[in-house]
């Protein structure tokens, strides 16, 4: 009987066992005559994911056009996963003056002890010293070149800095504001040179002229010692004596501004190391202009805490306004006037037209120097106010203009890489 049924049983092809069983067990009332065998689904479904994901992405994607012949395949671009850490440092890369100007100042709000520690030592005084050998390091025989070809503007720029702005001073003194004080400060701070550092600093990182910006940036400061008792004499002070300080504040300058502008240069010159070093590291070193240059409002807002903290909220912000409104007036005023220079001065030719110059002529000539300022502002001994009161809205008002202007050249900076860009696809 058993060897009739297993006659009628179909014998399936060795191939097909995954395993050979022994006669012996066939009968066996245990072991199944056919065993099932155990398939186990995860790399079936884990590869059945994997397809339709890879068909989504090249659905989703858009394939590369064939050539004029029609010839060759197309192909599909990679699909670039979003990195969060890549963007935020390339928007902190692009705005990093800025950033490091407001991290100073609620530095300088939250803890006011290293700042005011920093001024004891002469952080500043050092910090504007690095500024300009730096700039003596990356300053080229061309560019020298290229600021005495562009004279008309850098003209320009100094009359713009020494007679014209100072007549905002005017429609300054016809505000009303309580207290008087900072009325008065804002006025006498649009009679001041152009900024010790923060000038020549941005007109580098914005790739304008830096030879034209140092030129104007020396001219008017050297220049304002004489002509700044006179335009406080006439403009605000009404017949008040004004005594500057000729002969410190020139002593000043020529230790900040000039013996360090000469040793950078000399040391290029003389050194072909340095000078490729230079070159091979512009970018380092415009972080290290940047990082000097925001030590200014750290110092400065930690002096002037105190005085923030017992002035009403509300008064210090409409004072922060006015020196904003300054500095946006000042720098609308130059720009106003640049495409009417051009025209008179050869149009398309005309050193006016140079995008270079006119950005150097732009950031210079429309900012305005806190130091001499306070140098200025100590020397009134009150006849126009508490010293402190006068100096407050300056404070606000050097930083603001800081600050816009790294986030205008952060957009100069964006635009000229969208053009690239555009140029280049």
């Amino acid at each position: 009987m058993a060897r009739a049924l297993e006659a009628l049983i179909p014998h399936y092809p060795v191939t097909r066992i995954p395993y050979f069983r022994h006669p012996s067990r066939i009968s066996s009332p245990d072991v199944p005559l056919f065993p099932r065998r155990k398939f186990n689904l995860a790399p079936l479904l884990w590869e059945l994911c994997s397809v339709c994901r890879i068909r989504s992405i090249r659905a989703s994607a858009k394939p590369l056009e064939r050539n004029a012949e029609g010839e060759g395949e197309k192909r599909f671009p990679e699909v670039a996963s979003p990195n969060w850490t890549k963007s935020l440092a390339k928007i902190a890369s692009e705005n990093f003056l800025p950033l490091a100007l407001i991290c100073g100042v609620l530095l300088g709000l939250a803890n006011p002890g290293p700042g005011c520690l920093a001024d004891k030592l002469y952080v500043s005084k050092i910090s504007t010293f690095g500024i300009f050998v730096i700039s003596g390091l990356t300053l080229r025989s061309d560019e020298i070149g290229a600021a005495t070809e562009a004279w008309p503007v850098g003209l320009f720029g100094l009359a713009s800095i020494l007679f014209f702005t100072p007549l905002f001073s005017k429609i300054i003194l016809m505000l009303n504001l309580q207290p008087q004080e900072f009325v008065s400060g804002l006025a006498i701070f649009s009679c001041m040179p152009t900024t010790l550092s923060s000038g020549v600093a941005l007109t580098r990182l914005a790739g304008g002229n830096s030879a034209l910006a140092l030129a104007m940036t020396l001219i008017s400061n050297l220049l304002g010692i004489l002509i700044i008792p006179y335009s406080i004499s006439k403009f605000i002070a009404a017949g008040v004596g004004v005594a500057i300080p000729t002969e410190q504040l020139l002593r000043s300058l020529v230790l900040t501004l000039l013996v360090p502008l000469i040793l950078g240069k000399a040391a290029r010159e003389l050194s072909k190391g340095i000078a490729d070093f230079a070159d091979g590291n512009r970018k380092l070193l415009a972080v290290s202009s940047a990082i000097f240059l925001s030590s200014a409002p750290w110092i400065q807002v930690s002096k002037s805490r105190s005085l923030l903290l017992m002035v009403k909220p509300e008064v210090f912000l409409i004072a922060v306004v006015m020196g904003v409104v300054l500095h946006l007036a000042l720098f609308s005023f130059n720009a106003l006037l640049i495409p009417s220079l051009s025209l008179i001065s050869g149009g398309t030719k005309s050193p006016f037209a140079k995008k270079e110059n006119t950005r150097a002529l732009l950031l210079v000539a429309s900012q305005k120097t806190l130091p001499v300022m306070v140098a200025v502002v100590e020397q009134l001994g009150g006849a126009l106010g508490a010293s402190g009161l006068l100096v407050l809205p300056c404070v606000a008002a050097h930083l603001n203009q800081i600050i816009i202007d790294s986030f205008i050249v952060s957009l100069w900076k964006q635009k000229e890489g969208s053009f690239e860009n555009a140029k280049i696809a």
